[in-house]
């Protein structure tokens, strides 16, 4: 059965339903999923929560979920960049669980891998710590963290074969694995789709067995801060 289809609407059809757990791939813009986001928002579905590294900017990746209500809660390490996300935060409209980038990729992780949770010292005696359990092991204090298990993935990547084999490029990979692996359902979207064997063994990022659906598209390469010189 092919993995290919025709739209990001299309490969997101019978996925979507309110109050669901999206983790999404991305760092700042560099890498995210934009066409099956922007699919997301024109479903209207709402009340999501979202893992992910960041929430875009006010208008582009996951600012625009933000923008139209549709997320009630993300899950991120990373909160500048996005004035809506702020307000709505400050005001009580947006919940946020506050992760460390690597407790945050350790938690796709380990979602993807089967695992429940892991302890770690990141966050020991700061707020991140607050409510969770705390054990010591040879007289060090840890804490634990849940793996997450998100209903579906959403990622982005450079190439893939037709079975789902992918690579991505540069540091667009950012969270994008890990974040493939801990959803039930992974919908990936790529520059260019080949023919398998075309792509070198050796050079894959993340397995096929990963990635139940795939899109191929046109995406917008912005630059999150332009910073020139004087003339």
């Amino acid at each position: 059965m092919s993995k290919i289809y025709g739209s990001a609407a299309d490969a997101l059809d019978g996925l979507l339903q309110d109050g669901m757990l999206i983790a999404a791939g991305g760092f700042g813009l560099c890498g995210i999923p934009e066409l099956l986001i922007d699919a997301i928002q024109k479903s209207g579905v709402k009340d999501l929560t979202v893992a992910s590294n960041n929430a875009g900017v006010d208008d582009f990746g996951l600012g625009l979920l933000l923008q139209t209500r549709q997320v009630k809660k993300m899950m991120s390490s990373y909160v500048g960049e996005n004035k809506e996300f702020m307000r709505q935060y400050l005001g009580g409209e947006l919940e946020l669980e506050f992760n460390p980038q690597g407790t945050l990729a350790e938690r796709m992780r380990a979602g993807g891998a089967g695992i429940p949770g892991f302890y770690t010292k990141t966050g020991v005696g700061t707020q991140i710590a607050e409510g969770k359990e705390h054990k010591d092991f040879d007289g060090e204090t840890y804490i634990l963290e849940r793996g997450i298990f998100a209903d579906i993935s959403i990622v982005k990547a450079w190439k893939a074969d037709e079975t789902g084999n992918c690579i991505f490029r540069k540091t667009a990979r950012n969270f994008n694995p890990p974040a493939a692996m801990c959803g039930k359902t992974c919908i990936m979207e790529v520059e260019e789709i080949v023919k398998p064997g075309e792509l070198d063994p050796d050079h894959i990022h993340l397995p096929g067995i990963y990635v139940h659906r795939l899109i191929q598209g046109e995406h917008e390469k912005r630059i999150e801060q332009r910073t020139v010189r004087e003339a």
